[in-house]
């Protein structure tokens, strides 16, 4: 039985509440995406990197506070060692404070081997990445993807029986703008939801982001020529507008950080995978809990007092510029996506 209080705790300048953490676990990948990472990619020291008891511990001081949603990312969560030992404890805070919602953001090619574990963990949602439906293009946006892996880790999480099952699809222009519709299809072929998600301009990469930039607007109206969609008002605490497949239990999902910014109704932060406390995706605001952490070892009074400063310092929004090249320097993989 959960007891603990559901006030929120934790309310930034502009009077929202911050109820959603999401905690990147490890900036390591198995897979390269174009859009996430540099084909040549230095990864952090494991020392810099926190470690399994301090995620938990911070994620426990957190949840303390008021926070409700966690969400797992990377890079590729599911290739940290001892994985598994992680969902178990994070899940049980659902018991101690106020935590309802566990969730996991991954690539897919893991879940065959850990679907067992996060069900019981009690994860209750997974989303998963997937770009497109063509081995050999999902190889060359992967750099080294196996489909394969990753259809089969869509069919170990639906047999598994999770209430939520997402797909996340980025879309490029020239890359696989021409999947739109057949990724749609596959998602409500599969009873499941699927977002398309705009271009974050994060990380040096090495195509041009203006050129490769495709809206949500585009996308919706390549749906809509062949789609009946209907606005929904539905919402699950994150940036997404959902519309309704007419005669299918799936929905198709916007994220859309360039034409349909999101920043009014922020309820989330993100915790990078050194413990640096990230106020805003699209800014630099940030707070260094890995150092309060290391040099207050269980002193969980010390983490809330500056998780409630960094409050003050969370800005009204972002503004992204797709022309600019790069606008912030952290790649996705170490931001957690």
């Amino acid at each position: 039985m959960n007891t603990h209080s559901n006030q929120p705790q934790l309310i930034d300048r502009f009077g929202r509440a911050v109820t959603y953490v999401r905690m990147s676990i490890t900036d390591r990948c198995d897979f390269r995406c174009v859009y996430c990472m540099d084909e040549e990619m230095t990864f952090m020291p494991r020392e810099q990197v926190l470690t399994l008891e301090e995620i938990v511990f911070l994620l426990r001081t957190f949840c303390e506070l008021g926070v409700e949603k966690v969400r797992i990312t990377g890079g590729e969560p599911l290739v940290r060692r001892n994985v598994d030992w992680l969902f178990k404890h994070v899940g049980e805070l659902k018991k101690t404070t106020a935590l309802k919602e566990l969730n996991l953001t991954t690539n897919g090619s893991q879940l065959t081997k850990y679907v067992d574990s996060l069900v019981d963990a009690g994860l209750d949602r997974i989303n998963i990445s997937l770009d497109s439906l063509n081995p050999e293009r999902f190889r060359q946006l992967t750099r080294n993807g196996d489909l394969s892996a990753v259809l089969d880790g869509i069919q170990a999480a639906k047999t598994a029986g999770f209430k939520g099952i997402k797909l996340n699809a980025v879309i490029m222009k020239g890359r696989n703008d021409d999947e739109i519709l057949d990724l749609a299809r596959f998602a409500i072929e599969q009873g499941i939801d699927i977002s398309y998600i705009e271009e974050m301009p994060l990380g040096h990469v090495t195509h041009q982001r203006n050129e490769s930039f495709c809206s949500s607007d585009e996308v919706l109206a390549t749906l809509q020529s062949e789609l009946t969609l209907q606005a929904s008002i539905e919402t699950t605490g994150g940036p997404a507008r959902y519309y309704h497949v007419a005669g299918s239990r799936s929905k198709i999902g916007f994220i859309s950080p360039h034409s349909h910014n999101f920043c009014d109704s922020c309820n989330r932060v993100r915790v990078t995978t050194e413990g640096r406390l990230l106020l805003c995706l699209g800014q630099e605001h940030s707070m260094d809990l890995r150092s309060i952490i290391r040099a207050n070892p269980g002193n969980s009074d010390k983490l809330k007092q500056a998780i409630i400063a960094s409050m003050q310092i969370k800005p009204k929004g972002h503004e992204f510029d797709i022309n600019a090249q790069p606008i912030i320097f952290r790649h996705m993989s170490v931001t957690g996506g």
